[in-house]
C-alpha cells in the first residue's frame, strides 16, 4: 500500500498546513489511483517520468498497472511533479469531475472510490477527507456484502438441514421396513428348519431301510455271481469246440476260392483281349484330356484382379491401381459420392461431381480402361443435366435405389474372369463386391492416382 505522505504538496495546503494520511491508503482507493496513472503514464514522454519508472514506457496499461503498480504509487507520493503532470492528464480525461473537486463540491452521484483516488492524484483542499469517506464506504460496502454472503451460506446451511432431516426420515422409515421383512424372513427361515429337522428324519429312516435293502441284494448278487461263474465255463468249453469248428470251416473256404479266383481271372483276360480288339477296331486315339483339365481355376502365367495384391505392393500405393487397369478388358466401376465426400466434402455436390468426372476422363484416355461413375440419386432435388465426359459412363440410381445397389448390379452383369475394379470405402459394397469376384480399392487410393493426372 502507499505509505502515508511525509511532506505535504503545496497544492494541497490550507492555511499553511499540509494535509496528509493518517492511515494506509484503502485497498480500493489505491487500486484505483495506479489505474489511473496507469492509463496517464502513455501520455507522458519518457524524459517526464521519473527515472525509476522509465523501464515500463513500453508496457500497456494492463501490464504496467500489474508489474510497475508499487512503483508507480511510491513515485506518485514522493515525486510532486510526476503527480502534477499525471493530475494534468486526470483533468483532460475527465474535466467534470476534475473542475467539481477543484470547487469543493465532488458529484453526489459519483463512485467514492473514483473521487477519492481522483482527490488523492490533484490534491484539493479536503482530499484527505475524501480519501477517509471512501475507505468507510468501500469497508461498509465490503461488510454488507460479507453480511449477504453469510445469509446466503445461513439459507443454504437450512435448506441442507432440511433435506438432510428429510432423507433421515425417509432412511428410518426404510430401515424399519427392511427390519420388519428382516423379521418376517426369519420367522419363515424358523418353520424351514423346523421342516428340514423333520425332513432329515425321515431321511435318515428310509437310510436305514435303504441299507438293509442294501445288503439283502449284495446277498442275492453273490449267489447269482457264483451261479454266472459256472455258466462261463460251461460256455467257454463250448466257445472252444466252435472255434475249432470255425477252423475247419475256413479251410474249406480257402480251397474253394481258388477255384473262383482262377475262374475269375480267365474272364478277367477274355474283358481285356475283346477290349483290346474294339479299340483296335475303332481306331481311338489315346486319350489327351482329364477330368482335373475341365475344373474352371487360374494356370499359372494368368492374372486375375486378386493376384495383383501378391505383387508386394502397399494397398494405398497409386502403382497397384495402374497394375489392376492394365489387366486386359479392366473395368472401373467409381462409388462417385464416396470419393468426392473424402476428397472434398467441402464443395457443393455438382463441384464434387464435375472435378471427379474430369479426372476419370484424363485415367481412361492414359489406360483406356473402361469406366463407370455411380452417383446416388436420392440427394439430387431435379434431374441432372450433365454431358458425361469421353471414356466415362456416368449412372445415378433410381428412385428407391442406392448407389451401392446398382455398384452390386453392375458387378454381378459382368462375365465371371473380367476384371472388374470398384473403388468404394464403404466396408458393405466392398465385400459384396468381393463376393462377386471384383477388386474392391479405397477411395483413397484413386484420389491419389487421380492427383497425377
Amino acid at each position: 500500500m502507499v505509505e502515508p505522505a511525509s511532506g505535504a504538496d503545496p497544492a494541497g495546503a490550507a492555511d499553511g498546513v499540509a494535509e496528509a494520511l493518517d492511515r494506509p491508503l484503502p485497498e480500493g482507493v489505491r487500486r484505483r489511483v495506479i489505474a489511473l496513472v496507469s492509463d496517464a503514464f502513455g501520455g507522458l514522454t519518457v524524459t517526464e517520468l521519473p527515472a525509476q519508472l522509465r523501464q515500463y514506457a513500453r508496457f500497456t496499461p494492463t501490464r504496467r498497472a500489474k508489474f510497475a503498480g508499487n512503483a508507480m504509487a511510491a513515485a506518485l507520493e514522493s515525486d510532486p511533479l510526476f503527480r502534477q503532470r499525471i493530475g494534468e492528464r486526470l483533468k483532460e480525461a475527465q474535466p467534470e469531475l476534475a473542475g467539481a473537486l477543484e470547487d469543493g463540491s465532488p458529484p453526489a452521484a459519483a463512485d467514492p472510490v473514483d473521487v477519492a483516488a481522483a482527490a488523492y492524484v490533484l490534491r484539493p483542499v479536503g482530499w484527505v477527507k475524501l480519501v477517509a469517506a471512501a475507505g468507510e464506504e468501500a469497508q461498509r460496502a465490503d461488510a454488507e456484502r460479507a453480511d449477504e454472503a453469510a445469509q446466503r451460506e445461513l439459507e443454504r446451511l437450512r435448506e441442507e438441514l432440511a433435506g438432510a432431516r428429510a432423507e433421515t426420515r425417509g432412511e428410518n422409515e426404510r430401515l424399519r421396513a427392511e427390519l420388519d421383512a428382516a423379521r418376517k424372513e426369519a420367522e419363515s427361515l424358523q418353520r424351514k428348519l423346523r421342516s428340514a429337522h423333520s425332513d432329515i428324519k425321515r431321511g435318515e429312516a428310509a437310510l436305514r431301510r435303504t441299507h438293509a435293502e442294501i445288503d439283502t441284494v449284495k446277498a442275492e448278487a453273490a449267489t447269482k455271481a457264483a451261479a454266472a461263474e459256472a455258466e462261463a465255463r460251461r460256455l467257454k468249453a463250448r466257445l472252444g469246440e466252435a472255434e475249432a469248428s470255425a477252423e475247419a470251416g475256413r479251410r474249406a473256404v480257402r480251397e474253394g476260392r481258388s477255384v473262383e479266383d482262377m475262374r475269375l481271372r480267365l474272364l478277367l483276360d477274355t474283358v481285356l483281349d475283346a477290349a483290346q480288339g474294339l479299340r483296335r477296331e475303332l481306331a481311338l486315339p489315346p486319350a489327351t484330356q482329364r477330368p482335373a483339365d475341365l475344373v474352371d481355376a487360374v494356370e499359372p502365367g494368368r492374372m486375375s484382379p486378386k493376384d495383383i495384391a501378391a505383387r508386394a505392393l502397399s494397398d494405398m500405393d497409386p502403382a497397384l491401381l495402374d497394375q489392376l487397369l492394365a489387366l486386359p478388358q479392366a473395368h472401373l466401376v467409381v462409388d462417385g459420392y464416396n470419393v468426392t465426400k473424402t476428397g472434398y466434402p467441402q464443395l457443393p455436390l455438382e463441384k464434387q461431381r464435375l472435378r471427379l468426372l474430369g479426372g476419370l476422363s484424363m485415367l481412361a484416355a492414359q489406360t483406356g480402361a473402361e469406366m463407370t461413375c455411380v452417383f446416388d440419386g436420392a440427394e439430387l432435388a431435379a434431374p441432372v443435366l450433365l454431358a458425361p465426359p469421353r471414356g466415362v459412363r456416368v449412372l445415378f440410381s433410381k428412385p428407391g435405389v442406392t448407389a451401392d445397389e446398382l455398384i452390386r448390379q453392375l458387378v454381378r452383369a459382368e462375365p465371371s474372369g473380367r476384371p472388374v475394379v470398384v473403388v468404394s470405402t464403404d466396408r458393405e459394397v466392398a465385400d459384396g463386391v468381393a463376393k462377386s469376384g471384383a477388386r474392391p480399392v479405397a477411395s483413397a487410393l484413386l484420389l491419389k492416382r487421380l492427383s497425377r493426372v
